[in-house]
């Protein structure tokens, strides 16, 4: 009986060690255990509980659409320009943004009101286009999924979507941590997109700067398992120096997000 188990837990572990994909920002294999359409139909189907989850969208149609237009152009500009992308901006109060499977990024009330500038924004939205872009999501999955697997020696039977089915499966996409050097490699990513689509590097550090001394305030979400603040900002500045130094101006868009984002959020606290 244990040598059976034994043989069944090794085949399962070359099962697991089997499912890899190639990672577009880095070039390497990541653990995957799900086929890329799964990240479309898991998208689609928990992207409006997540959504709802969050006290729904901002009923601001200028508000969403002017979001939308940078997101798409930051995605333009990705590893992954043909993904379907959907960016939205809930009513949530939290300082925190997050990105679901199949190109659905969330950016919650609270973290619209902290920014100043569109190439804050456009560095925020090029992090997340970073995460749907490496696919981190799922790769978080696949690796709870191995765990699994390795502990308790039995795999999910069925369709991989099986794995984030069920009344807590919108909780688990809320609550999905990523590896510090996914985090990593999202900033990194994101910046180059951010330059890419036309806008100021130096507002990814802007970004970090205000979040963090928000942090000193209250700890925030978004910083939960991000390297820290003094590190972050070390190696973008590292990647901007080696990369973008001495590039022509690019666009900071303080006047805009303020007229097109901070002052319709004003209004609508207003009414």
């Amino acid at each position: 009986m244990c040598a059976k188990l034994g043989l069944l837990t090794l085949g399962l572990v070359f099962s697991v060690c089997a499912g890899c994909a190639i990672n577009p920002i880095t070039g390497d294999e990541d653990l995957m255990l799900y086929p890329e359409e799964q990240d479309i139909a898991i998208g689609r189907k928990y992207a409006p509980k997540v959504e709802k989850s969050l006290d729904g969208r901002i009923d601001n149609n200028d508000v969403q659409k002017y979001i939308d237009r940078v997101g798409q152009r930051i995605a333009r500009a990705s590893h992954r320009p043909d993904l379907e992308y959907h960016f939205i901006a809930v009513k949530n109060e939290s300082v925190n943004a997050l990105a679901v499977p199949g190109g659905h990024i969330f950016i919650l009330k609270g973290m619209l009101e902290k920014l100043t500038t569109e190439a804050q924004l456009a560095a925020l939205l090029g992090h997340e286009v970073a995460h749907v872009v490496a696919r981190d999501s799922m790769a978080a999955l696949s690796r709870k999924q191995a765990l699994d697997v390795l502990l308790i020696g039995a795999m999910f039977g069925g369709a991989p979507a099986e794995a984030v089915r069920g009344a807590s499966a919108t909780r688990l996409f809320l609550d999905l941590r990523y590896s510090r050097e996914d985090e990593y490699e999202a900033d990194l990513a994101g910046l180059d997109y951010m330059v890419a689509a036309g806008y100021d590097p130096r507002g990814a550090i802007e970004l970090i700067k205000t979040l963090e001394d928000e942090n000193a305030v209250r700890p925030l979400e978004f910083f939960s398992t991000h390297p820290s603040p003094k590190n972050r900002r070390a190696y973008m500045m590292a990647r901007i120096q080696a990369r973008y130094h001495g590039l022509a101006t690019l666009k900071v868009g303080e006047e805009a997000y303020r007229e097109q984002v901070l002052q319709r959020l004003t209004r609508k606290k207003s009414k």
